[in-house]
């Protein structure tokens, strides 16, 4: 993993057991889930996720980036314009935070360092 590339990308789903049988049969993507809420997918050219969502989806992609020291990308990102938009969290594998740029769309960054 290297700092400042895209290395993961989120969708949205209104049923995850319904989205997992739709890219399984269509694509051969495999599935790890991780609680209810959450399943990542592979081989798929680039490893991303599915989050449960109740709300209609317009745009459910998420575009995730790698950087090791969240706190220091965090005050980059704040310093350049931008607004953090989802504080600095922890989930399985890592933390990340989302932030908005300063057009308004909205990606993450996340980290392997759990502290």
């Amino acid at each position: 993993m290297k700092n400042n590339h895209i290395n993961y990308i989120e969708l949205y789903a209104n049923n995850i057991e319904h989205i997992k049988d739709f890219y399984t049969t269509c694509f051969d993507w495999e599935f790890t889930d991780y609680g209810p809420d959450y399943v990542a997918f592979s081989n798929s050219g680039l490893a991303g996720g599915f989050e449960k969502t109740d709300k209609k989806i317009v745009n459910g992609a998420l575009v995730v980036l790698f950087y090791k020291d969240l706190n220091k990308i965090q005050q980059k990102i704040i310093e350049a314009g931008g607004a953090i938009s989802k504080a600095i969290f922890s989930f399985p594998g890592g933390r990340r935070l989302h932030f908005m740029d300063p057009d308004g769309n909205e990606l993450a960054v996340w980290s392997d360092i759990l502290e």
